[in-house]
């Protein structure tokens, strides 16, 4: 079906008109227009083939032919699955507080530049979805955050956009040698690693790798994140983790893996060393925060970092069997879709605690089992989801990725596992502090899950339960995808 992809990019930015034109009922508007992009993301699950290769519903055309740029989308598994990822976190977090038009016009823009980014494969209009994501993200922080939100808003702006200036110049620099900015084409000549001669090669993958590790983020680069998340709104700091952060490691399986597979070869060890940091420091400075919301964002961090090490293991110079690398490689795809899920319902119970208390403490709370069992059974089980309890959707992904790495690079997933650990901790702690000892008096009158708030949480941790109990729908999407993958980095 043609122009599928285009109505899918376009109709968040016609709902960002009319929600910004209309005086009253602006959240009802946005989520009418949330609704519309779900149908249109079945649709186009509907008419995705699993089984072939390559993309699929290609949209393309000439657009500015002097300078190698076209109109290019394409679906394949791990964009669709990006896709309806995306349809699912935006109405989750429009959900979770009511705010006026500008706020919701500007969330739109947001999910339309996040549509784009997963769907195009020209760099040049990839790169304009990219970073027309970053000005709404900006402005929602900054007119919308909380305390210190200048200082949040500024660092996220700076951080993020030099990365993305040095990208830019790195694939200029491909441009003018290669005269293309077609990734396909680009992947072809990573293959033969033809990209760029001698140095400017290593030149490139820095650029191209500075600004992706930024997005993702990579340890050491991942120092704007707990300030934006701390000081966004509940629903900002839900398409941050749930959507936005998937760009970076969007970006690296996209653009970084098939353009440079043999400097990432080369430097495989000095990677995974920084994975292994990402993946075990956050939760330790986790376990030292007294802010719920930091202290979330920080093990955002380390789940993350479970992706990269499944990445950068399945690149290792090392010998690597075909079916570790598909199981290293599923993972991360599964754990890209699952922690979106799980994250941004994380902060949406700490959006709710913070709402009836009027703080995020964790010494704010105690005994909240007693008043609001419901809320701490549903927050319960988000918390067991991001821990990889069996029988949730936290458990596949992670169990696929350490499979996989151990086979490749025993040594540093070793190391990797004690991020678990220390998760674990982190999480048993914060539980205990929040719903189990005597009922402090400043929540006595808290009010238990409302209708509403039923209304959005039950269906996101129901999911939670299908993907850790049968998740094959899931693995459908994109099998064929990660064999192409693993016979790529083969």
């Amino acid at each position: 079906m043609a122009g599928l992809i285009t109505t899918l990019i376009v109709t968040p930015l016609v709902g960002a008109l009319l929600v910004s034109a209309t005086r009253n009922y602006a959240r009802a508007l946005a989520l009418v227009f949330n609704l519309i992009t779900i149908i249109c993301a079945f649709i186009i699950w509907r008419n995705f083939d699993p089984g072939l290769p390559g993309l699929q519903l290609v949209e393309r055309h000439s657009w500015l032919p002097a300078i190698g740029a076209e109109y290019l989308f394409g679906i394949d598994g791990l964009c669709l699955l990006l896709v309806v990822l995306t349809s699912l976190v935006f109405p989750f977090a429009l959900l979770a507080q009511k705010m006026d038009r500008s706020f919701c016009a500007l969330m739109l823009i947001t999910q339309a530049a996040l549509y784009g980014t997963f769907t195009a494969h020209n760099f040049v209009l990839w790169f304009l979805f990219y970073e027309m994501s970053l000005v709404p993200a900006f402005l929602l922080i900054k007119m919308w955050g909380g305390e210190n939100r200048d200082r949040a808003a500024t660092k996220f702006f700076l951080y993020t956009f030099l990365g993305s200036v040095a990208m830019l110049l790195s694939f200029l620099g491909i441009y003018f040698a290669r005269g293309t900015f077609d990734f396909i084409s680009l992947a072809e000549l990573g293959k033969t690693g033809d990209v760029l001669p001698g140095k400017l090669k290593w030149l490139a993958f820095a650029g191209i790798f500075l600004g992706l590790a930024v997005k993702v983020p990579l340890f050491p680069f991942h120092t704007w994140l707990p300030d934006a998340y701390e000081a966004a709104p509940t629903g900002v700091s839900m398409v941050l983790t749930g959507a936005l952060s998937k760009m970076g490691v969007y970006g690296f399986i996209r653009l970084l893996l098939p353009l440079f597979p043999n400097e990432i070869a080369t430097l495989g060890p000095w990677l995974l060393t920084l994975t292994v940091c990402s993946i075990v420091i956050p939760p330790l400075v986790a376990w030292a925060q007294s802010d719920l919301k930091r202290m979330v964002a920080y093990l955002s961090i380390n789940h993350l970092g479970y992706c990269m090490l499944g990445l950068f293991a399945a690149t290792a110079p090392a010998v690597r069997p075909l079916e570790e690398m598909h199981a290293a490689l599923s993972g991360v795809v599964m754990q890209m879709f699952n922690h979106g899920i799980t994250a941004a319902a994380l902060f949406y119970f700490v959006g709710l605690l913070e709402q009836r208390r009027g703080s995020r403490g964790i010494d704010d709370f105690g005994g909240l089992m007693q008043r609001t069992p419901l809320l701490c059974g549903w927050m319960s089980v988000v918390m067991f989801s991001s821990l990889g309890l069996p029988g949730l959707n936290g458990f596949i992904g992670e169990f696929l990725i350490f499979k996989g790495s151990f086979a490749i690079a025993a040594g540093y997933t070793a190391v990797a596992v004690l991020g678990l650990l220390f998760t674990a901790v982190v999480f048993m702690r914060a539980m205990q502090s929040l719903f189990s000892g005597p009922l402090t008096r400043a929540c006595s009158t808290f009010l238990d899950l409302s209708s509403h708030e039923k209304w959005a949480i039950i269906p996101v941790t129901l999911l939670m339960f299908a993907i850790g109990i049968a998740p094959q729908f899931l693995f459908n999407i994109f099998n064929t995808t990660v064999v192409h993958m693993a016979r790529l980095l083969a």
